[in-house]
């Protein structure tokens, strides 16, 4: 799925639920500012691998943790915690509306 049927996917179930305030779509903005940063730390994992190599401050090559990996979890547990404050479920492509039960 892209990010335009993500969006329109929660903005869907959103209105099967009768929340169409600003709140709501303000929360399903900050979905998808997190889709897009999940996106970028799963890009950052597979380039540069759990660990990297880098200089510090004083020249040496030291091998460091890829913090996307922290940062990964975190989103993740934050896109959760908003699908979860909405009473949605995760995005769906193209849903049926006999088989599609809130």
């Amino acid at each position: 799925m892209n990010k335009k049927q993500i969006k329109e996917s929660l903005i869907e179930q959103l209105k099967l639920h009768g929340k169409t305030s600003d709140f709501y779509m303000d929360l399903v903005e900050d979905y998808i500012f997190y889709w897009d940063m999940k996106k970028k730390l799963i890009k950052d994992i597979k380039e540069k691998g759990v660990r990297y190599s880098a200089i510090n401050g004083n020249g040496i090559k030291v091998e460091k943790a890829n913090e996307s990996i922290q940062n990964l979890q975190k989103t993740t547990v934050t896109m959760l915690k908003i699908l979860g404050d909405l009473n949605l479920k995760e995005p769906m492509h193209n849903p049926d509306p006999e088989t599609d039960y809130l």
